[in-house]
Order: structure tokens, then C-alpha cells, then sequence
């Protein structure tokens, strides 16, 4: 069940005649709460980061990051739209939705939301994230807007490099999450992955402004809340800081990835409308995982920059490489062969007759 938190220590409602109801409702006191701790959040905004950027859109979920990053943006002048996706995935889900609507009318900011359908039992958060993401590609593309803001917050960056450790990801995975990227025709900014989680919190609860508690973030089904509630929590007790062990590895993976990046960046490559190809000599003569973020940069050349192959794929392509590279290799969508002293990735599969 959901859980409106209001202020330390936690004060939690969970129906609809809640404290953050009758809080929201009244304007005048939501407005003086929302502006005070407006003018302290968007201090922790990066310095180069201007409101002029025409009418920018928040992913708002309700929680502590999302309202952060809205009440930030809202005081420091920007145009911002509130997108918000109910996953239904609680019974409340919905009332929260009407509460969030009601919010933003009294903020004066726009609030656009959409209940999806239900989610298949395996792999829930990979199809959330895909839903969501259609919902904000429809809205952006509706509504004109080319820049999104999220919120994530320093401690979920930990926990990201922590995942994708465990999920035995590269050194590009190992970054963790982009503070800037695109991802199809949307511009995606993270300001707030410098702050902890418990400096946002202690904002909005000494100016008495109100957040939804999600309490699946608790359930313990989900490999984050397993590292959030079980791994970080005995770090903590053995005298470690969680957060700064994991964020400092992600840092050192950054300045790796640049590294191997430029030398992958470095090698010639022709592209042509069949594909993309480099010489095989040079293929050859860099180090494997050179090899593997420059088979991702030429797929990225084929496909769009959202696009890259999966770990599976680069190291079916490191084996084949290692064999000699005879014959071709099937990816997805694209084919990748020899052909005489060039290696060649080209769009579709091989065709026999």
C-alpha cells in the first residue's frame, strides 16, 4: 500500500481522507510549503543548467526525488509539465493519481497521467520501463516537448552500479546511469544524481511538503529492494558507506570507459548505405574490450544511439573473432561477416537459397 509521508518522524495515511489530502487542498499553505522549499532545492541544481530551455517535462511518480526535482524546477523558473504513469499495481494507485492532479492544479503546473494495463508476472519492471517510456515519447511527441527530467538521486546511482555489477556488466554499465542522454526524441536529464536521497527528504519534510511513500519499495521480490534493504543495509552496519564504495566505482569506470572509448573512436571506419565496416587488421589488433564498444559505436551508426548490442552478442563476436572470423555471425538485425581485408556489420540476416 501506498504510504503519504508528511514529516519526520514519518507520518503515514493510507486512505483517502489523508493528511495529504486536507494538506493539499489547502492552496494557500501548499503554495507557502512548495516555494520555501523550492528556493533551497534548486541550489543543489547544477550550476550550468538554465531555464531556458522552452517547456520541459518532470517524470513525477509522487515519491521524494520526483517532488524534489519538480518543486526545484517549478521555483527556478522553468516551463515544467508534470507526466505521471500509474502502473496500477495497487489498488490506491489511482486515488494517489487524483491526488497528484490535484497538487499540481494548486501548484499552477500541468499534469498529464495514464493508468496502464496489467503487467505480466516475469520480468514486471523491464515492461514498466518500456510502458513508461511509450508514454513519454506519446506525450512529448503530443505536446512538443524535447526535454526530460528524472530524479533520480545519488543512492539509486549506487544501487544501479551495484545491479549491474552483480549482473556482470562491462565498464560501460558500470557508469551507471547517464546524467544526460537521449533516448529516442527526448533530451533526458538526472540533476540530482550529486544529492543523497536523505537531503531531499529533510527538505521537503522541515517545509512540511508532502510525498507519496511506495511501499512495493520494500518488497523484497525485487533484486533493487534486495540490495537497498539487505546488501547496503549490512555494509552499513559493518561501518561501510554503501552509497559513496559504489558511487566512487562507478567514477573509475567512467574515466576507464573514456579511455577505452577514444581508442575505439580512434580506429577509421566506412560507412556506407549496406552498413558500416573497418579494417580487419585493426579489428584484430585491439584489445577485446576495445573490440566490444566498437561493435556497439558501428551499431549505433546502423540503428540510432538508443541502440546497442547485448552482452550475449558481444561475446558471441569475441569468440568468433578469436576463431579466425570465418564465415558471418546473425545479430539482431544485422549481420556481421568478413569480407576480404574489412569487417562488415550490415542491417538484416543472411539469406539462403
Amino acid at each position: 500500500m501506498l504510504n503519504v509521508v508528511e514529516r519526520p518522524p514519518a507520518s503515514l495515511a493510507t486512505d483517502g481522507d489523508s493528511p495529504m489530502l486536507r494538506r493539499v487542498m489547502n492552496a494557500r499553505l501548499m503554495h507557502k510549503a512548495a516555494r520555501k522549499a523550492g528556493e533551497r532545492l534548486v541550489r543543489l541544481l547544477p550550476a550550468d543548467m538554465h531555464p531556458d530551455m522552452g517547456r520541459v517535462a518532470v517524470g513525477w511518480s509522487g515519491g521524494v526525488d520526483s517532488t524534489a526535482l519538480l518543486l526545484a524546477l517549478h521555483a527556478g523558473g522553468w516551463d515544467v509539465i508534470a507526466w505521471h504513469v500509474d502502473h496500477g499495481w495497487r489498488r490506491d494507485s489511482a486515488e494517489h493519481a487524483r491526488l497528484l492532479r490535484l497538487w499540481a492544479g494548486m501548484l499552477g503546473v500541468s499534469f498529464h497521467c495514464r493508468r496502464l494495463g496489467a503487467s505480466p508476472a516475469s520480468n514486471r519492471e523491464a515492461h514498466a520501463r518500456a510502458e513508461r517510456w511509450r508514454c513519454f515519447e506519446a506525450w512529448a511527441s503530443r505536446q512538443h516537448v524535447r526535454h526530460l527530467f528524472l530524479g533520480h538521486q545519488a543512492d539509486e546511482q549506487a544501487e544501479t552500479i551495484c545491479l549491474r555489477l552483480l549482473q556482470g556488466a562491462g565498464v560501460a554499465g558500470c557508469r551507471g546511469m547517464l546524467p544526460t542522454r537521449r533516448m529516442g526524441p527526448l533530451m533526458v536529464y538526472r540533476p540530482l544524481m550529486g544529492v543523497r536521497k536523505e537531503v531531499l527528504a529533510g527538505i521537503l519534510a522541515v517545509h512540511g511538503v508532502p510525498w507519496i511513500e511506495d511501499a512495493t519499495n520494500a518488497d523484497l521480490s525485487l533484486w533493487r529492494n534486495r540490495v537497498r534493504h539487505r546488501l547496503f543495509a549490512a555494509m552499513r552496519d559493518a561501518g561501510k558507506d554503501p552509497v559513496e564504495l559504489f558511487l566512487r566505482w562507478g567514477r573509475a569506470a567512467e574515466r576507464l570507459f573514456r579511455r577505452l572509448d577514444e581508442r575505439a573512436s580512434a580506429i577509421p571506419r566506412l560507412v556506407e548505405d549496406a552498413g558500416v565496416s573497418v579494417s580487419w587488421s585493426d579489428w584484430l589488433a585491439a584489445p577485446p574490450p576495445v573490440r566490444a564498444l566498437l561493435l556497439q559505436q558501428m551499431h549505433r551508426l546502423l540503428f540510432g544511439p538508443a541502440s546497442t548490442p547485448g552482452r550475449r552478442h558481444i561475446e558471441l563476436v569475441e569468440r568468433w573473432t578469436v576463431q579466425g572470423g570465418h564465415g558471418g555471425l546473425d545479430l539482431s538485425r544485422c549481420r556481421l561477416e568478413r569480407r576480404k581485408h574489412r569487417l562488415h556489420l550490415g542491417v538484416g540476416v543472411a539469406r539462403f537459397r
